[in-house]
């Protein structure tokens, strides 16, 4: 459900009641642009669309995308953040975007990734804990829990 020019978003003031305050022009502009916008995923030579924020690994695996390596496809923590399996190395499509591509790294992602066999040092994000914001460029390295230097897709 999309905004209109004339919608008027609620704002209190100081007397507890409740006034509607109008969309300026440029507001309205940028948040039809927001939600209309529809971010690419480019994975394993494929191009995805998916809704903005959403979890990266289950637009991958929605599509077809070999996420997993190995038997990492049937021995995986489903997406909770505690495997690691799911590791890839995320680049913004657009370098000169002037938003993030995919969410910040949240406590899940970092604590997983600070454990052997992964490096914190290394550019990888855990898909399952990943929420994508803009287009996106996905890559999978080799190992099992895709860990290793090698590129896979």
């Amino acid at each position: 459900m999309g905004l209109s020019w004339e919608d008027k978003p609620e704002v209190s003031n100081s007397h507890n009641a409740t006034e509607r305050n109008p969309l300026s022009y440029d507001q309205f502009v940028l948040s039809s642009t927001l939600e209309s916008a529809m971010p690419k995923i480019i994975a394993q030579g494929k191009t995805i669309e998916c809704e903005s924020g959403a979890n990266l690994r289950q637009v991958l695996l929605k599509h077809g995308i070999d996420l997993y390596n190995s038997n990492a496809k049937m021995i995986n923590c489903r997406g909770i953040g505690s495997c690691g399996t799911c590791a890839v190395a995320i680049e913004a499509a657009v370098p000169e975007a002037a938003t993030q591509s995919v969410s910040e790294a949240n406590w899940r992602d970092r604590t997983r990734r600070s454990l052997p066999p992964h490096n914190p040092d290394r550019n990888l994000r855990l898909a399952c804990q990943t929420r994508v914001f803009g287009d996106t460029n996905v890559t999978k390295f080799d190992g099992f829990w895709g860990q290793g230097s090698q590129q896979v897709w």
